[in-house]
């Protein structure tokens, strides 16, 4: 692994908080995670208190402050479930953002040795990555690797990486239709690599372990959307698969690269299929009409920032797809109220700082 060095100032490790006793994850992260600020959002439908063991530097974030912070804002609905990991971005203050989900532990590599996956988060995200041109020996910048013959020494030099998509053994990433058919198959398999996905290439994103530069893409990190008015059916376990197409084609737009591979976290937890199945199958079926729109989709000169790129997104969603189904047109309406409380929080940060 290429060494980079490693602020703890830089750094905020979220946790959407979905159990109320955090005491066995917080001990199996402490070697990981102890000397980090930790921001803890407890899912707003959690009633019970949160067990949380002593020698953390934590904030904790309840329904109360969600809802003092964004008030009564049509995305306040939006942070239930591991969705409330998002208001964990939205109040972090520092340049590089961890998310760990509460139903994983650290796991080993294939030497049996635990994985730090805030070293290897923050290696991907400060080392370049290599999105105009796929380098077969997977990432140039690892230890023991460079870029192959025939490689343009043009593009050698990289770009910023904006986000790093860490992956998990044990259970494996399946769709509801997928695990009802698999529902004993596990992901025993460790990959031993980091790979840049090419320039406009989409991938399906999770937020159960990812890294990003909150400078770069903060405000392209945003909340999944409703699926009915009254917000009881949700895109639920594909919900973040909506940011992550955002946020791949705003990288490809402003020319920041998204990796994918290392660090493996251990996920424990496995749903019902069919209960899945249930809340998933709306988002499904969604997918064949997102995929297309993202593919082609292009932005103007203009759009110089993630901000401006989120909000071009959100217009192009409502005038394209809004017309179609209506989820939508409240999809880009809570895209648009998303970067405004994005503003207000930024300018009080800055505020407080002054």
């Amino acid at each position: 692994m290429t060494q980079v060095s490693i602020n703890n100032e830089e750094i905020d490790i979220v946790i959407a908080a979905i159990q109320s006793d955090l005491t066995s994850f917080l001990e199996d992260w402490r070697p990981f995670i102890s000397q980090f600020h930790l921001i803890i959002v407890q899912d707003p439908d959690l009633k019970e208190e949160l067990k949380i063991p002593g020698g953390f530097n934590i904030d904790v974030y309840k329904k109360s402050d969600i809802v003092r912070t964004v008030g009564s804002s049509s995305i306040s609905s939006l942070f239930s479930g591991y969705s409330c990991r998002y208001f964990g971005y939205l109040m972090s203050q520092k340049k590089y953002v961890i998310s760990i989900d509460d139903d994983c532990m650290p796991a080993k590599d294939t030497s049996g040795n635990m994985v730090d996956i805030v070293v290897q988060h923050i290696t991907n995200l400060k080392t370049p990555a290599t999105p105009f041109f796929f380098n077969t020996l997977y990432d140039p910048f690892c230890k023991g690797t460079d870029f192959v013959r025939g490689y343009p020494f043009s593009l050698r030099s990289g770009v910023p990486c904006a986000l790093s998509c860490g992956l998990w053994l044990n259970l494996a990433d399946y769709d509801a239709p997928t695990q009802a058919l698999k529902q004993n198959q596990t992901n025993n398999r460790y990959v031993d690599a980091v790979l840049t996905v090419p320039v406009k290439t989409l991938m399906p994103v999770s937020g159960i372990n990812i890294a990003f530069d909150r400078e770069l893409i903060g405000p392209a990190l945003l909340p999944g959307f409703k699926l009915e008015k009254e917000g009881k059916i949700r895109w639920e376990t594909v919900e973040d698969i909506w940011a992550g197409m955002c946020v791949k084609v705003i990288s490809d737009h402003l020319g920041f690269g998204v990796k994918s591979g290392l660090p493996y976290v251990w996920r424990k937890e496995r749903g019902n299929p069919f209960d899945s199945l249930k809340k998933e199958w709306h988002g499904v079926k969604l997918m064949e009409e997102l995929v297309p729109f993202f593919q082609s989709f292009r932005f103007s000169k203009e759009s110089v920032t993630a901000e401006d790129c989120v909000k071009e997104i959100a217009e192009a969603v409502k005038e394209r797809l809004g017309r179609t189904d209506p989820v939508f047109a409240r999809a880009a309406d809570a895209m648009l109220e998303w970067l405004k409380v994005w503003n207000v929080v930024r300018s009080q940060q800055a505020s407080e700082v002054s």
